[in-house]
């Protein structure tokens, strides 16, 4: 196995993001490019990340699954600077990390067995339940989340007469409305609640692109896509189901 990428900066936002859910993941690399599926060990949030074959300048593989940790390779991924070159390559029990810029490097990561089990994400999500889909700027969803944990450590979601509603309850209160005139909104009234800890984690990605793609349901969990040009992440989080006052 060996790829290429001209512009590593997106890989390494991606793996700096995943890290702050799950420590160890597989990196599957096949005929349709890179991609990282996890599960945090709270059970709680679910993360997909796809890197498109297009995305690469040179792509020379089979099929293969890496072990890595993601705390080594986020290290060594940062070492990359902006305009540089990014080479991958499988040599039996490591992958070499070559950055090619003013000077050529070259790291050796030591691949790892990872124990948890294989996720299917479009299985896992085949049998969610979304009534609802939102289309907002993602400068808009990062300040109302933010916003809201000045308030409480989780905040619902709500679809009310045609309106997205971002609201957190404590002794105090933190509300954002949207209406259709500011963002895209198909759905029906419903309302959920999540952990503002994970959101705020997700919205490290969605400050990558100009729009974040948001879909839930009543007590349901959410969907979160982040779609960049040759990237598309997408979180899966756990709604908090607990009485309401």
């Amino acid at each position: 196995m060996l790829v290429k990428l001209e512009n590593p900066e997106l890989l390494s936002k991606a793996i700096d993001l995943i890290s702050e859910l799950v420590t160890e993941v597989r990196i599957k690399v096949n005929e349709f490019g890179m991609s990282i599926t996890a599960m945090d060990p709270a059970n709680v949030s679910l993360v997909n990340f796809k890197l498109p074959r297009s995305a690469f300048t040179e792509f020379q593989v089979g099929s293969e699954i890496l072990g890595v940790n993601l705390d080594n390779l986020k290290r060594i991924l940062k070492r990359a600077s902006k305009g540089g070159s990014l080479i991958l390559e499988k040599r039996e029990n490591f992958l070499s990390i070559q950055i090619i810029d003013k000077i050529k490097r070259e790291f050796n990561l030591a691949l790892i067995e990872i124990e948890s089990e294989d996720i299917d994400f479009q299985e896992k999500v085949s049998r969610m339940e979304f009534s609802s889909k939102i289309e907002i700027d993602s400068e808009y969803l990062t300040s109302s989340i933010e916003d809201c944990a000045v308030i409480s450590d989780a905040c619902a979601f709500k679809i009310v007469e045609g309106k997205f509603i971002i609201e957190a309850k404590g002794i105090d209160s933190a509300r954002a409305e949207f209406s259709g005139d500011e963002i895209k909104i198909e759905a029906e009234d419903c309302k959920a609640k999540y952990s503002l800890e994970y959101l705020q984690k997700f919205m490290k990605g969605s400050k990558l692109v100009q729009k974040t793609n948001l879909q839930f349901a009543q007590d349901h969990p959410l969907r979160l896509d982040i779609r960049a040009e040759n990237m598309e992440i997408s979180f899966i989080l756990a709604p908090r189901v607990e009485n309401e006052d």
